[in-house]
């Protein structure tokens, strides 16, 4: 066996149904007082049952989150937690609400408590993204890191199915993208293979019946470990093509990575071949790229950029910014290559 080196993320985990009852134990756990509430405005009432958990440990709520945490909305938050003089930050929903705190916490080194209500990962994290001038910017820092993560899969029960699948094809995302990342580790692969399996499995069954908590609980399960993975290891092309389109292009997150995910995989199919077995195997294919575009297909996802947003006068640009920076990748980033790429995940072709 290769030498290799594995970093394990510290973070506490509570999961289970009914496990958000936990809440104020866990912020006393933390030492906090004063917990400011983050969410989006559609959350708002989630936020407000979560602030009435917390009783007078609730120091106020902040409901601005959105996507790609632009930095406007990220200084706007960071002056409500001073202004507040809150000591934490709660942060109710998916990786808008989560990448919120995040960016609070890295100015200020609050600790965070992530409550997910999607499949979204980030909350296992330490990456922080900010879009500034329609640049998205990322980074990795400890300090955004959730110190304690409440998985209670009750919260996702009114996550709509077509937010469920690309949520959960999201997630997919960072652990497929693990196994074939510069650092990846056989530890590290084996978290992906399991989370990409229990979302294979437990994705169709939301969608055919989206009050199962089992395939919820499934899904949240998955989706910890496709967090926890990318957490530990490094990024290639398919996240530098879903920021540049997303911080650029304001696609949404979670869509553009399952638009994304099965032409990245094509793209670096033959450049890394044992990770492909490894990830055809977790989806139960034969061949990784084309399982995903079937997978994102039967959960009714979206499948090609055109339908989520993005205009074809843009993929020249788009590739351009790419290719530019480009994050470590198996294959060489070619810009006539990610163009060609660009262009089949515009279409929604399938994968070759």
């Amino acid at each position: 066996m290769r030498a290799f080196t594995h970093n394990a993320l510290p973070g506490r985990v509570v999961f289970g149904a009914g496990s958000l009852a936990k809440l104020s134990e866990e912020i006393e756990r933390l030492g906090a007082r004063r917990a400011l509430v983050l969410c989006t405005p559609q959350q708002r009432e989630q936020a407000q049952d979560v602030a009435a958990r917390l009783g007078t440990r609730c120091a106020g709520i902040f409901d601005q989150a959105v996507m790609h945490v632009p930095i406007e909305t990220a200084r706007a938050a960071r002056a409500e937690a001073r202004r507040l003089d809150a000591d934490c930050a709660v942060a109710v929903g998916g990786g808008s609400t989560t990448g919120l705190g995040k960016a609070i916490a890295l100015e200020s080194s609050l600790p965070i408590l992530a409550i997910p209500t999607t499949y979204a990962g980030s909350e296992m994290t330490p990456i922080y993204g900010i879009t500034e001038d329609g640049l998205k910017k990322t980074g990795r820092d400890a300090r955004v890191l959730p110190r304690t993560v409440i998985y209670d899969p009750t919260l996702t029960l009114g996550l709509p199915t077509g937010l469920s699948a690309t949520s959960g094809m999201n997630a997919i995302a960072h652990a497929v993208e693990a196994l074939y990342a510069e650092d990846a580790n056989p530890i590290s692969s084996m978290l992906a293979a399991e989370g990409i399996r229990a979302l294979r499995q437990g994705l169709p069954r939301v969608v055919a019946e989206p009050l199962d908590l089992e395939g919820r609980s499934r899904c949240l399960y998955g989706a910890w470990l496709c967090g926890a993975v990318l957490g530990s290891v490094g990024m290639a092309l398919h996240h530098k093509l879903c920021h540049t389109l997303g911080g650029s292009f304001n696609l949404p997150h979670a869509e553009t990575h399952t638009v994304v995910l099965p032409h990245a995989v094509a793209y670096n199919r033959a450049a890394a071949p044992e990770a492909m077995k490894l990830a055809a195997a977790a989806l139960d294919a034969e061949d990784a790229a084309r399982a995903l575009y079937a997978l994102a297909r039967e959960l009714g996802a979206p499948l090609a950029l055109k339908d989520i947003g993005m205009r074809e006068s843009d993929l020249d640009r788009a590739a351009e910014i790419a290719t530019k920076s480009p994050y470590y990748n198996p294959r060489p980033v070619e810009y006539g290559a990610i163009r060609k790429l660009l262009d089949d995940a515009y279409h929604g072709r399938e994968p070759a």
